[in-house]
Protein backbone atom coordinates (compact mmCIF):
# COMPACT_ATOMS: atom_id res chain seq x y z
CA UNK A 1 0.00 0.00 0.00
CA UNK A 2 1.58 3.36 -1.07
CA UNK A 3 2.35 5.88 1.58
CA UNK A 4 0.91 9.43 1.15
CA UNK A 5 2.37 12.27 3.13
CA UNK A 6 0.05 14.45 5.20
CA UNK A 7 1.06 17.56 3.21
CA UNK A 8 0.05 15.81 -0.02
CA UNK A 9 -3.30 14.83 1.49
CA UNK A 10 -3.90 18.42 2.63
CA UNK A 11 -2.92 19.79 -0.80
CA UNK A 12 -5.25 17.37 -2.59
CA UNK A 13 -8.15 18.31 -0.31
CA UNK A 14 -7.48 22.04 -0.77
CA UNK A 15 -7.40 21.63 -4.54
CA UNK A 16 -10.66 19.66 -4.49
CA UNK A 17 -12.30 22.27 -2.24
CA UNK A 18 -11.20 25.12 -4.49
CA UNK A 19 -12.56 23.39 -7.58
CA UNK A 20 -15.88 22.66 -5.88
CA UNK A 21 -16.23 26.27 -4.72
CA UNK A 22 -15.90 27.68 -8.25
CA UNK A 23 -19.33 28.66 -9.53
CA UNK A 24 -20.04 27.33 -13.01
CA UNK A 25 -23.28 26.14 -14.62
CA UNK A 26 -26.74 26.09 -13.01
CA UNK A 27 -26.83 26.55 -9.24
CA UNK A 28 -29.27 26.94 -6.41
CA UNK A 29 -29.51 30.19 -4.48
CA UNK A 30 -26.18 31.69 -3.39
CA UNK A 31 -26.21 34.16 -0.49
CA UNK A 32 -23.65 36.93 0.05
CA UNK A 33 -22.45 38.25 3.40
CA UNK A 34 -24.61 41.38 2.98
CA UNK A 35 -27.74 39.27 2.67
CA UNK A 36 -28.14 39.65 -1.10
CA UNK A 37 -29.03 36.51 -2.98
CA UNK A 38 -28.70 35.22 -6.52
CA UNK A 39 -30.37 32.25 -8.14
CA UNK A 40 -29.31 31.27 -11.63
CA UNK A 41 -26.50 30.32 -13.95
CA UNK A 42 -22.77 30.95 -13.58
CA UNK A 43 -19.65 30.85 -15.70
CA UNK A 44 -16.07 31.27 -14.49
CA UNK A 45 -17.32 32.27 -11.04
CA UNK A 46 -19.52 35.07 -12.46
CA UNK A 47 -23.25 35.41 -13.00
CA UNK A 48 -23.71 34.37 -16.62
CA UNK A 49 -26.85 33.22 -18.41
CA UNK A 50 -30.26 33.58 -16.82
CA UNK A 51 -30.76 34.42 -13.18
CA UNK A 52 -32.45 36.48 -10.48
CA UNK A 53 -30.66 38.88 -8.14
CA UNK A 54 -32.27 40.22 -4.96
CA UNK A 55 -30.73 43.16 -3.12
CA UNK A 56 -31.67 43.02 0.55
CA UNK A 57 -31.05 46.64 1.56
CA UNK A 58 -32.94 48.30 -1.32
CA UNK A 59 -35.46 45.53 -1.83
CA UNK A 60 -34.84 45.57 -5.59
CA UNK A 61 -34.97 42.55 -7.90
CA UNK A 62 -33.44 41.95 -11.31
CA UNK A 63 -34.65 38.98 -13.29
CA UNK A 64 -33.16 38.26 -16.69
CA UNK A 65 -30.00 37.66 -18.65
CA UNK A 66 -26.43 38.16 -17.43
CA UNK A 67 -23.03 38.42 -19.08
CA UNK A 68 -19.94 37.95 -16.90
CA UNK A 69 -21.43 39.35 -13.72
CA UNK A 70 -23.61 42.18 -15.11
CA UNK A 71 -27.16 42.43 -16.47
CA UNK A 72 -26.83 42.04 -20.24
CA UNK A 73 -29.60 41.09 -22.67
CA UNK A 74 -33.28 41.21 -21.74
CA UNK A 75 -34.37 41.67 -18.13
CA UNK A 76 -36.80 43.31 -15.73
CA UNK A 77 -35.97 45.47 -12.72
CA UNK A 78 -38.51 45.82 -9.89
CA UNK A 79 -38.50 47.64 -6.55
CA UNK A 80 -40.30 47.06 -3.27
CA UNK A 81 -42.95 49.59 -2.22
CA UNK A 82 -42.62 50.12 1.56
CA UNK A 83 -46.25 51.13 2.03
CA UNK A 84 -47.71 48.02 0.36
CA UNK A 85 -44.79 45.57 0.73
CA UNK A 86 -45.41 44.64 -2.90
CA UNK A 87 -43.03 44.74 -5.85
CA UNK A 88 -43.64 47.08 -8.77
CA UNK A 89 -41.91 46.89 -12.15
CA UNK A 90 -39.66 49.87 -12.95
CA UNK A 91 -38.00 48.77 -16.18
CA UNK A 92 -38.38 45.98 -18.70
CA UNK A 93 -36.17 45.75 -21.76
CA UNK A 94 -32.61 45.59 -22.99
CA UNK A 95 -29.44 45.84 -20.94
CA UNK A 96 -25.75 46.06 -21.76
CA UNK A 97 -22.86 45.95 -19.31
CA UNK A 98 -25.22 46.57 -16.37
CA UNK A 99 -27.00 49.59 -17.93
CA UNK A 100 -30.30 50.10 -19.73
CA UNK A 101 -29.46 49.76 -23.42
CA UNK A 102 -31.52 49.00 -26.50
CA UNK A 103 -35.33 49.05 -26.45
CA UNK A 104 -37.18 49.14 -23.15
CA UNK A 105 -40.01 50.59 -21.07
CA UNK A 106 -39.47 52.60 -17.88
CA UNK A 107 -42.19 53.35 -15.32
CA UNK A 108 -41.72 56.56 -13.30
CA UNK A 109 -43.02 57.15 -9.77
CA UNK A 110 -45.44 59.87 -10.94
CA UNK A 111 -47.20 57.51 -13.41
CA UNK A 112 -45.23 58.82 -16.41
CA UNK A 113 -44.02 56.12 -18.82
CA UNK A 114 -41.25 56.07 -21.42
CA UNK A 115 -40.99 53.42 -24.10
CA UNK A 116 -38.25 53.48 -26.66
CA UNK A 117 -34.52 53.32 -27.16
CA UNK A 118 -31.83 53.61 -24.49
CA UNK A 119 -28.08 54.13 -24.57
CA UNK A 120 -26.02 53.57 -21.39
CA UNK A 121 -28.93 54.31 -19.01
CA UNK A 122 -30.11 57.37 -20.99
CA UNK A 123 -33.14 57.84 -23.23
CA UNK A 124 -31.41 58.13 -26.59
CA UNK A 125 -32.74 57.41 -30.07
CA UNK A 126 -36.44 57.12 -30.87
CA UNK A 127 -38.95 57.02 -28.02
CA UNK A 128 -42.42 57.88 -26.79
CA UNK A 129 -43.02 59.61 -23.44
CA UNK A 130 -46.39 59.60 -21.70
CA UNK A 131 -46.40 62.38 -19.11
CA UNK A 132 -48.42 62.52 -15.91
CA UNK A 133 -50.43 65.49 -17.22
CA UNK A 134 -51.41 63.40 -20.30
CA UNK A 135 -49.08 65.18 -22.73
CA UNK A 136 -47.39 62.78 -25.16
CA UNK A 137 -44.05 63.26 -26.92
CA UNK A 138 -42.97 61.01 -29.74
CA UNK A 139 -39.66 61.47 -31.52
CA UNK A 140 -35.91 61.57 -31.08
CA UNK A 141 -33.97 61.80 -27.81
CA UNK A 142 -30.38 62.36 -26.78
CA UNK A 143 -29.17 61.83 -23.20
CA UNK A 144 -32.65 62.11 -21.66
CA UNK A 145 -33.63 65.24 -23.61
CA UNK A 146 -35.81 65.76 -26.67
CA UNK A 147 -33.31 66.23 -29.46
CA UNK A 148 -33.87 65.99 -33.21
CA UNK A 149 -37.30 65.69 -34.81
CA UNK A 150 -40.39 65.06 -32.71
CA UNK A 151 -44.06 65.74 -32.02
CA UNK A 152 -45.57 66.70 -28.68
CA UNK A 153 -49.35 66.48 -28.30
CA UNK A 154 -50.76 68.42 -25.38
CA UNK A 155 -53.66 67.39 -23.21
CA UNK A 156 -55.76 70.29 -24.55
CA UNK A 157 -55.49 69.03 -28.14
CA UNK A 158 -52.78 71.41 -29.37
CA UNK A 159 -49.54 70.01 -30.73
CA UNK A 160 -46.10 70.97 -31.99
CA UNK A 161 -44.08 69.11 -34.57
CA UNK A 162 -40.59 70.04 -35.65
CA UNK A 163 -37.02 70.39 -34.48
CA UNK A 164 -35.74 70.08 -30.89
CA UNK A 165 -32.41 70.64 -29.19
CA UNK A 166 -31.51 69.97 -25.57
CA UNK A 167 -35.16 69.49 -24.62
CA UNK A 168 -36.46 72.73 -26.18
CA UNK A 169 -38.01 73.71 -29.51
CA UNK A 170 -35.11 74.77 -31.70
CA UNK A 171 -35.26 75.23 -35.46
CA UNK A 172 -38.15 74.98 -37.89
CA UNK A 173 -41.49 73.73 -36.64
CA UNK A 174 -45.27 73.99 -36.70
CA UNK A 175 -47.57 74.67 -33.76
CA UNK A 176 -51.21 73.69 -34.22
CA UNK A 177 -53.77 75.51 -32.07
CA UNK A 178 -56.62 73.04 -32.53
CA UNK A 179 -58.76 74.86 -29.95
CA UNK A 180 -58.54 78.11 -31.98
CA UNK A 181 -58.27 76.62 -35.46
CA UNK A 182 -54.92 78.25 -36.19
CA UNK A 183 -51.49 77.14 -37.36
CA UNK A 184 -48.21 78.89 -36.56
CA UNK A 185 -45.33 77.88 -38.82
CA UNK A 186 -41.93 79.32 -38.18
CA UNK A 187 -38.60 79.20 -36.39
CA UNK A 188 -37.82 78.65 -32.69
CA UNK A 189 -34.74 79.45 -30.59
CA UNK A 190 -34.42 77.97 -27.08
CA UNK A 191 -38.15 77.23 -26.96
CA UNK A 192 -39.24 80.72 -28.06
CA UNK A 193 -40.91 81.41 -31.41
CA UNK A 194 -38.82 84.04 -33.21
CA UNK A 195 -40.33 84.41 -36.67
CA UNK A 196 -43.09 82.77 -38.66
CA UNK A 197 -46.57 82.97 -40.13
CA UNK A 198 -49.99 82.46 -38.53
CA UNK A 199 -52.88 81.10 -40.60
CA UNK A 200 -56.30 79.52 -40.13
CA UNK A 201 -56.28 75.72 -39.82
CA UNK A 202 -59.46 73.67 -39.47
CA UNK A 203 -61.23 76.74 -38.16
CA UNK A 204 -64.66 75.11 -38.60
CA UNK A 205 -63.66 72.29 -36.22
CA UNK A 206 -62.22 74.54 -33.49
CA UNK A 207 -63.95 74.85 -30.11
CA UNK A 208 -63.09 78.53 -29.50
CA UNK A 209 -62.08 80.14 -32.81
CA UNK A 210 -61.30 83.88 -32.93
CA UNK A 211 -64.21 86.11 -33.95
CA UNK A 212 -62.68 86.97 -37.30
CA UNK A 213 -60.62 84.75 -39.62
CA UNK A 214 -57.04 85.73 -40.39
CA UNK A 215 -57.00 87.80 -43.61
CA UNK A 216 -55.12 86.37 -46.53
CA UNK A 217 -51.84 88.17 -47.15
CA UNK A 218 -50.25 87.73 -50.55
CA UNK A 219 -46.47 87.97 -50.67
CA UNK A 220 -44.47 88.02 -53.85
CA UNK A 221 -41.82 85.77 -52.27
CA UNK A 222 -42.81 84.31 -48.88
CA UNK A 223 -39.69 82.16 -48.56
CA UNK A 224 -37.49 85.20 -49.10
CA UNK A 225 -39.28 87.04 -46.29
CA UNK A 226 -38.82 84.08 -43.94
CA UNK A 227 -35.14 83.75 -44.82
CA UNK A 228 -34.57 87.42 -44.09
CA UNK A 229 -36.45 87.13 -40.79
CA UNK A 230 -34.34 84.11 -39.78
CA UNK A 231 -31.17 85.93 -40.72
CA UNK A 232 -32.18 88.89 -38.59
CA UNK A 233 -33.05 86.57 -35.70
CA UNK A 234 -29.66 84.83 -35.85
CA UNK A 235 -27.97 88.24 -35.87
CA UNK A 236 -29.66 89.10 -32.57
CA UNK A 237 -29.25 85.72 -30.86
CA UNK A 238 -25.68 84.86 -31.79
Amino acid sequence: MPYIKTSQKHQSFSTWLDVKSQKCGPRHTVFSVSGNEYTGEWQDNKKHGKGTQVWKESGAIYNGEWQFGKPDGYGTYSVLLPETKAFTKKYAGGWKDGKKHGYGTYFYNNSSVYEGEWNEDHRSGWGRMYYENEDIYEGEWWKDKKHGQGIIRFENGNWYEGAWRDGKKNGSGKFYYSDKGQLYEGFWVEGVAKCGTLSDFRRDEALTPPKYPIPQVQLMDMQLVLREAKSACFGQCY
